[in-house]
C-alpha cells in the first residue's frame, strides 16, 4: 500500500495534516442520525477510519450506547477519548479494518473508503460484509468525483459504487444530492446498503 500505512495515518494526526477533517459532523449525519435515534438506538454501530469521531460523538451524545470508532492512528483515538471522557473505553479500537474482528448492525462510512488505495475496494466490500450482521446496514457519504491529482483521496462515481457493492446487498439506495458541505457539495452521494 506504498504510503498509506498505518505510520502514514499516524504522522498525519501527529501534524495535524487532517485537512479532511472539518471540526465537527456534517449535514447529511444529522440527518440520517437524528431519524436513526428516533427508530432504535440499540443499534451495534462501527465507524472504520473514524479518525477524530465527530460522527461517534455525535451519536453518544444522542444516546447510543453501542458507537465503536476504529483508526489505525493511536493519536487520533487518543485525542477522540480525551474529547469525549464519558465514551467507553472499550469501544475504542486502533487496529487495522481489514483485520477487525466483530458484528454489527450499521457501519457508517465517512471518508475511511476514498483514503485507502484503490487496488483494495474489492477487499473493502468483503471486510463490509464479514462485519455487517444479518439484516445489516452500510451508510456512507462517498465522493461522485474523480481527483486530478493522486490521492488519497481517491474518487469515484456511482456507477462504479453500484457495481462494486451490488453483490453483497440485496438493497441499495444512492441519494444524489446528500446535505453536504459547501466545499463537497456537487461532489457527493449518500449510499445506503441493507443485506
Amino acid at each position: 500500500m506504498g504510503n498509506l500505512s498505518a505510520k502514514y495515518w499516524e504522522q498525519r494526526y501527529v501534524d495535524k495534516n487532517t485537512g479532511w477533517d472539518v471540526g465537527e459532523i456534517v449535514p447529511q449525519w444529522k440527518v440520517y442520525f437524528d431519524e436513526l435515534a428516533f427508530h432504535n438506538k440499540e443499534k451495534r454501530i462501527l465507524i472504520p477510519g473514524a479518525g477524530l469521531g465527530h460522527e461517534a460523538e455525535y451519536l453518544h451524545h444522542i444516546g447510543f450506547k453501542k458507537v465503536h470508532v476504529l483508526d489505525w492512528s493511536t493519536t487520533a483515538i487518543d485525542r477522540f477519548k480525551e474529547r469525549i471522557p464519558s465514551f467507553p473505553v472499550s469501544h475504542c479500537h486502533v487496529g487495522d479494518f481489514f483485520t477487525h474482528k466483530g458484528t454489527y448492525d450499521i457501519i457508517v462510512e465517512q471518508t475511511f473508503f476514498c483514503a485507502i488505495d484503490p487496488q483494495l475496494r474489492q477487499e473493502y466490500v468483503r471486510t463490509i460484509d464479514n462485519l455487517l450482521g444479518k439484516d445489516g446496514i452500510w451508510v456512507a457519504l462517498l465522493f461522485n468525483t474523480q481527483f486530478e491529482h493522486d490521492g488519497p483521496p481517491f474518487g469515484g462515481s456511482m456507477e462504479q459504487y453500484l457495481d462494486l457493492f451490488k453483490a453483497i446487498f440485496k438493497e441499495l439506495i444512492i441519494e444524489e444530492e446528500p446535505a453536504s458541505i459547501d466545499s463537497r457539495k456537487g461532489r457527493e452521494v449518500f449510499m445506503i446498503g441493507r443485506k
